[in-house]
């Protein structure tokens, strides 16, 4: 045996500073201290007699070295995970921590989590909202439901992104002020004050008003500005203004009569979605049945019968 693989509990080490580019995070996920890192990979560095990490502020990155070291250690402990997943039979009985955005966790998945636990109690599930990127090895979450064209390049080494279905936008507003500002045609939208996403970077209101022919918008004035669809929405039931949103956030207010959509015009862009997740997981099994319960679930959504838009 090649005398160099003494060091498989240093090549770990390695392996997750080399993932996480930090020793600290490392420490973290392998319940060690920062210092011991650090001494795991100083050894290492002066077994194998090239250097690994260089220190960039404060990150660690790799050397050419590292990284060829990396790429073989993380693809050869993905190899030995799912060899022991295969072999140990793994229970689907567990928990399962899910992460999506604040809006969607709250309006779309909550509303219908408890026909999971009906149907599979023996699998308790956590939802960690965020409207962050959240790091799921780091925070030991198994599966992100994410939206935008990003969100391939944004998924790190050694996790799995899937193509989820799109999320078509609309623009919302309550019956009331539909009727009171009488908006009659895509111009009249202008009357009113508009509830703006401040980090909406394919839903946003110039795309819409392009689409809908809407001229002179960029000397509107009536703004309020929120960080979530969850609040614009929160703000357009009290009859504050008008919102974009994704559909899946809006239908069940449509469809008991709290909102309206007052013009049929889809905003150009889409917005898609997917799944990331580790395909090696040790839950992969107990993953397996909530993302194919999951996948019936946006099916049988986006199947529904849903209500015409108003015509007003």
């Amino acid at each position: 045996m090649d005398k160099r693989l003494k060091h498989l509990s240093v090549l770990r080490g390695f392996e997750s500073a080399a993932r996480h580019n930090s020793y600290s995070k490392a420490a973290e996920e392998l319940f060690i201290s920062q210092a011991a890192v650090s001494q795991q990979m100083r050894q290492l560095e002066q077994s194998l007699g090239v250097k690994l990490f260089m220190r960039q502020k404060r990150e660690m990155q790799l050397t050419p070295s590292g990284e060829t070291l990396y790429q073989a250690t993380n693809q050869a402990f993905r190899l030995l995970t799912q060899a022991l997943n295969n072999i140990q039979g793994e229970e689907v009985a567990g928990s399962l921590t899910i992460t999506s955005t604040q809006s969607f966790a709250s309006l779309w998945l909550m509303p219908r989590l408890y026909r999971f636990s009906i149907k599979h109690p023996e699998i308790s599930i956590k939802i960690a909202g965020s409207n962050h990127i959240e790091d799921l090895q780091h925070s030991h979450i198994d599966l992100a439901i994410r939206f935008g064209s990003g969100a391939r390049q944004q998924t790190k080494p050694g996790l799995y992104c899937e193509a989820f279905g799109q999320e078509e936008v609309y623009p919302v507003c309550t019956p009331a002020l539909a009727a009171e500002m009488a908006l009659k045609k895509p111009q009249d939208i202008l009357k009113c004050w508009l509830v703006n996403l401040r980090y909406a970077k394919l839903s946003n209101w110039p795309a819409w008003f392009e689409e809908a022919g809407i001229k002179n918008y960029q000397q509107h004035k009536l703004w309020t500005e929120v960080t979530s669809t969850d609040l614009a929405l929160s703000a357009v039931l009290s009859g504050h203004g008008i919102t974009l949103s994704s559909k899946s956030l809006f239908t069940q207010y449509v469809n008991t009569g709290q909102l309206v959509i007052p013009f049929d015009i889809k905003h150009p862009i889409t917005v898609p979605r997917y799944l990331v997740f580790d395909e090696n997981s040790a839950k992969k099994q107990r993953l397996a049945v909530f993302i194919n319960w999951l996948k019936e679930e946006m099916h049988a959504y986006e199947n529904s019968t849903q209500p015409a838009p108003d015509s007003l």
